[in-house]
């Protein structure tokens, strides 16, 4: 549910402006007019419970005076809260001190309006859609051409949500057949990617889960089963940034090459999955597949399936084990993934790939995330 935004002010024309922009960053607002009038009234005053608890107060200049924040000499109000969250809010580019007077409140910014009135009003829907940590994002890809990409990318976003944490599954290949299908759930109600195609600006992550067909207990954005295979890079933007403010996992299908949009889905991937079969043909395909995904993603790491295919599993051939397909590739080594029989006849049955938690692709995505959720995000990559 949607938090609700304290604005402060006496100003008419301010209040309009903010009232404005909250509606349209999808945000309820409590409005207060106007502040203590002097530091010993705090705690009775009517905005100061709201003040504690709103994820954004916003203040308008006009009620940044001295009298109810104290100062150098009066020190902070009785009760009053120094807290995250606070922006104060002007019109007056040319008025030095509000600086100060943002300052003297606590404010972590100042905005002018109307200069602002974008970035504020994606500041109010974050705030407004409680936006903590953004969802890990992992990007799955195969080196080539059937390598079992789609199959890992729905093993590790069954997982995740297996073990609790909000997961969206992203269908970023166009050409794949749809993961919904792979899923077991191409007649469930929901969205698809043609509903998003003219999506611009900011994309609500509320609305956009709630819209999407409910899967396995996660949220799935793929493909409908028609000729439309365009999605512009605006809409990728949109849709992923929305994705990833809900917190949680995002996993993104993607395909091997790059283009626009995928070069923008790679942007907003912390992690990428290069799966790799052991095979000579196999490494000098995923090598180019490599190469242009890393002029956009720092973090791509190589997942090494063992040979042999669905028909049977056998040993390495002399010389290519997992580490060296990655050495090949010169690329970090996320682990080795053997072949699970039987999990075609098991999509058949719409049982989707990683919900047999005794089969090696589910020990596989369990012990991925046991390491990507421990080690958290830093500096754009994932501890291993």
């Amino acid at each position: 549910m949607a938090e609700t935004i304290l604005i402060v002010t006496e100003d008419e024309e301010l209040l309009d402006d903010l009232l404005r922009l909250c509606a349209a960053a999808g945000a309820e607002a409590e409005v207060v007019h106007g502040a203590p009038p002097d530091r010993m009234s705090w705690a009775g005053w009517g905005g100061a419970k709201s003040w504690e608890k709103a994820p954004l107060v916003l203040v308008g200049d006009d009620c940044a005076g001295a009298q109810w924040l104290g100062g150098a000499a009066g020190g902070e109000p009785s009760g009053m809260l120094r807290r995250p969250g606070v922006l104060l809010v002007g019109k007056d580019l040319d008025d030095p001190g509000v600086w100060e007077r943002g300052a003297r409140i606590g404010a972590e910014g100042v905005v002018m309006l109307p200069d602002a009135e974008s970035w504020l009003t994606g500041r109010i829907a974050d705030a407004s859609e409680c936006v903590g940590r953004p969802a890990l994002t992992v990007g799955v890809l195969g080196g080539r051409g059937g390598a079992g990409a789609s199959t890992l990318a729905c093993a590790l976003a069954v997982t995740a949500a297996r073990e609790g944490q909000r997961t969206m599954l992203v269908d970023g290949d166009a050409l794949g057949g749809g993961l919904d299908v792979l899923l077991g759930g191409e007649r469930t109600e929901g969205l698809r990617w043609p509903a998003f195609a003219e999506s611009r600006g900011r994309v609500a992550g509320g609305a956009l889960e709630e819209s999407l067909p409910r899967l396995h207990d996660l949220s799935v954005l793929s493909w409908d089963r028609g000729d439309s295979v365009l999605i512009p890079a605006d809409a990728m933007k949109s849709v992923l940034s929305a994705a990833r403010r809900r917190g949680g996992v995002v996993v993104v299908d993607l395909p091997r090459r790059v283009d626009e949009t995928v070069a923008e889905a790679l942007a907003q991937t912390d992690l990428g999955l290069l799966l790799v079969p052991a095979e000579l043909r196999a490494v000098a395909a995923a090598h180019r597949v490599a190469s242009r995904t890393q002029m956009v993603l720092r973090d791509l790491r190589a997942v090494v399936r063992t040979p042999g295919g669905p028909g049977g599993s056998r040993g390495y051939g002399p010389g290519l084990d997992e580490g060296e397909v990655a050495r090949l590739l010169r690329l970090p080594l996320a682990g080795e993934l053997p072949w699970e029989p039987g999990l075609s006849e098991a999509a058949e049955r719409g049982v989707p790939p990683g919900a047999r938690t005794s089969g090696v692709l589910a020990r596989f995505c369990h012990d991925f995330w046991a390491r990507a959720l421990s080690g958290g995000v830093s500096g754009g990559s994932v501890s291993a």
